[in-house]
């Protein structure tokens, strides 16, 4: 089989996952014999390409987890923190909220799949350590930059995955207001 045709039976069966995940079907109810038909295959089919469907949960959550750090890279490359922190919050709310069934795919999951929890949070992780490593760039002290990066990024991951998951009458804007308040407060102290 050619690699092209690999990728785009690759894409369609993570592409049927996604949109049986936006119909309100839940993670752990798709059986792989269901995937595989949303996307015109076999189950036999789904092997060749997946090992089983966390494989394919975690293939799924790696292409976000890409559009959500070349998002935060803006900010962490940024000469400005300060300028890149709206525009860049606002990107990874949008981001979250285009991909809230697979998030929430995601993280429920990591509740009871020790597996899935350990790959979230070394997701997670990488944002932290490039959150703490811009922080002690902007000369917060190494000690105090660890725990900030931890808390900020925790904080807005599960801000975001709530508001977009279960929203409680907030508004995409007002979230991001709050959001960007807090991050500046930290970054206030560092001078930037």
């Amino acid at each position: 089989m050619s690699e092209a045709r690999r990728r785009e039976a690759e894409a369609q069966i993570m592409a049927a996952t996604e949109g049986l995940l936006a119909e309100g079907n839940a993670y752990a109810e798709l059986s792989v014999e269901r995937i595989a038909a949303a996307a015109g295959r076999s189950r036999t089919a789904f092997y060749l390409y997946f090992r089983d469907k966390r494989e394919l949960l975690q293939r799924l959550t790696e292409t976000v987890a890409g559009e959500l750090y070349g998002i935060a890279e803006r900010w962490w490359a940024a000469a400005d923190a300060r300028a890149e922190l709206r525009p860049v919050t606002e990107s990874i709310l949008a981001t979250f909220r285009r991909h809230a069934d697979l998030l929430r795919a995601v993280i429920e999951t990591s509740t009871y799949d020790q597996g899935m929890a350990e790959f979230w949070r070394g997701l997670v992780g990488r944002f932290v350590e490039a959150t703490q490593e811009r922080l002690r760039r902007d000369g917060v002290d190494p000690a105090t930059a660890e725990g900030m990066a931890f808390a900020l990024v925790w904080m807005t991951e599960r801000a975001c995955y709530q508001h977009v998951t279960n929203g409680h009458g907030l508004s995409d804007g007002r979230l991001v207001d709050a959001l960007v308040e807090i991050w500046e407060g930290v970054l206030s102290r560092t001078g930037r």
